[in-house]
């Protein structure tokens, strides 16, 4: 289960990176965080961008809602994203398949 909170008409939860992978998308759990496979490297931003992009794309918000809190050299990364849909996240996950 994807541990997360809602606070201020937003979402904050955990999210699991792994860069260089054969292609970007939402995978599943991972510890109580969203597990996501991203196709950039960690280098000069380019997995932040790219997770900020498929986030923005699962969730049907613009990149401009999505704001990584912590962890943006880690692959441990807590998201806000503002004026997301109640009940997002297990839409998204059960999307995956999970």
């Amino acid at each position: 289960m994807i541990d997360f909170t809602e606070k201020d008409d937003a979402l904050i939860f955990q999210v699991r990176v792994i860069p260089r992978s054969s292609k970007s998308e939402i995978v599943g759990e991972y510890d109580g965080a969203l597990k996501v496979k991203l196709n950039s490297p960690p280098v000069d931003g380019a997995a932040n961008a790219e997770l900020i992009k498929l986030l923005a794309k699962e969730f049907d918000v613009s990149k401009s809602r999505i704001e990584i809190l912590s962890g943006q050299t880690s692959k441990q990364k807590q998201v806000k994203i503002s004026n997301a849909k109640k009940n997002a996240l297990p839409e998204i996950f059960s999307r995956q398949g999970r």
